[in-house]
This record gives structure tokens, sequence and C-alpha cells, in this order.
């Protein structure tokens, strides 16, 4: 579990800072952004291409937890952009 939280904290800070722009998230956004991140990159690595090992939360899933981090954050900021700038009808 903490290696888990330790994994979620690095990965949301690394994935965001690879993404261009800002976001208002704070430690424990990020830290949950991060875990998240972990669990879209393991799902995406392990199950659909059979890359890695079956931990879920090692430091080895990093880049799988980075690049889940990133993808989870797309869909975080596409959702916002919508709710702020709604279609006009």
């Amino acid at each position: 579990m903490v290696g888990a939280i330790i994994l979620g904290i690095i990965a949301g800070y690394i994935g965001r800072l690879l993404m261009p722009g800002r976001d208002k998230m704070g430690f424990i956004a990020t830290t949950l952004l991060g875990l998240a991140g972990a669990v879209v990159g393991f799902l995406i690595f392990t199950e659909l291409l059979g890359v890695g090992d079956n931990q879920m939360f090692d430091l080895g899933g990093l880049i799988g937890a980075v690049i889940g981090v990133m993808l989870v954050l797309v869909l975080y900021r596409a959702v916002l952009n919508n709710k702020e700038h709604p279609l006009a009808r």
C-alpha cells in the first residue's frame, strides 16, 4: 500500500511535469491522479499489450504509470474544458 502511494506521488508529478499547461491540483489530487494513472498504465501495458509483470504498483512500472497519468490528465482536461465551454444552442 505504501509503495502504491509513493508510485502515485512520483508518477503524478512526473506526468504533470511532462504535460504542457497548468492544472489547479494540490498534493492529494496529484497523488490520486498518479494512482489512477498507474492503474490505467498497468491495464494498457500488462493486459492489452502483454508487457511487464503482474505487480500493479512497483517502481518498474513507473513508465507505464506516467503514461497512464498523461492519458488520465488528457481526459480530465477534456471533461473540464467541456464544462467551462458548453456548446451554444
